[in-house]
């Protein structure tokens, strides 16, 4: 972990929404205990069964929050785009981490130690209701894929995966290319599959004018009709 001065401007466009809420001597305190932490591409962040001590806010880069299920197959739970806040929910639920973290892409993290987040919480209610907030949305979403990765057939969970990750990542200049390069596996366990349904059902996609693929690069060329294989299941 390092310790990086930053100016207070620099802290508060790194996390505002966190900043926003404090008075001028609470911002004092974060900052004094706000650190800077770099990650390589598929670099772990934290483990299942650690005890959780930071809150964690993505500066840079894309990360996957996942678990390990039965044989060693992966599930991602859920991705973290920049600005957006995690591994917290189990420090508030006096636990340890139930799933794992790790970079897709070289990441930029910051991390603000549980206590000071408590210390500030403790004084600042309108602090408490951003973190509900932000933990009632991020179960809604658990709820909804939830019911989408066991209910919906092969083909709609690989295209709702292909839009979620649009929405969450947006596109290229082309608008149409999806600004996230994931290997197959990485979209099996998004999608609930194996590999090789995604590997197949992909192909499909793309035979059927869908989506073109390059690589690890997946253009949305017929993003309708993969709203509605989505939608049907």
């Amino acid at each position: 972990m390092v310790k990086k001065e930053l100016s207070e401007t620099e802290i508060a466009e790194s996390i505002p929404d966190l900043w926003q809420p404090l008075t001028d001597a609470q911002r004092d305190y974060l900052a004094q205990n706000f650190t800077i932490q770099k990650y390589k591409k598929n670099e772990t962040i934290y483990c299942e069964g650690e005890t959780p001590k930071h809150l964690m806010c993505l500066l840079k880069g894309k990360v996957k929050i996942y678990k390990d299920g039965v044989g060693g197959r992966s599930q991602i739970i859920r991705v973290i785009k920049d600005k957006e806040y995690f591994a917290y929910r189990a420090y508030f639920a006096n636990e340890n981490f139930v799933t794992a973290a790790a970079a897709f892409e070289p990441c930029t993290i910051c991390l603000i130690p549980m206590t000071c987040i408590v210390k500030l919480l403790e004084e600042n209610a309108q602090l408490g209701l951003f973190f509900i907030r932000q933990l009632s949305i991020d179960l809604g979403i658990s709820d909804e894929r939830t019911v989408s990765l066991t209910q919906k057939h092969i083909r709609g969970r690989l295209a709702e995966s292909l839009l979620f990750l649009k929405d969450t990542y947006g596109v290229e200049e082309d608008q149409c290319t999806l600004s996230i390069y994931l290997s197959r596996e990485d979209l099996a366990n998004l999608s609930n599959m194996t590999t090789s349904n995604a590997i197949r059902t992909l192909s499909n996609f793309a035979s059927e004018k869908l989506i073109t693929i390059d690589g690890r690069k997946i253009k949305l060329i017929d993003e309708e009709k993969l709203k509605k294989i989505s939608k049907i299941g």
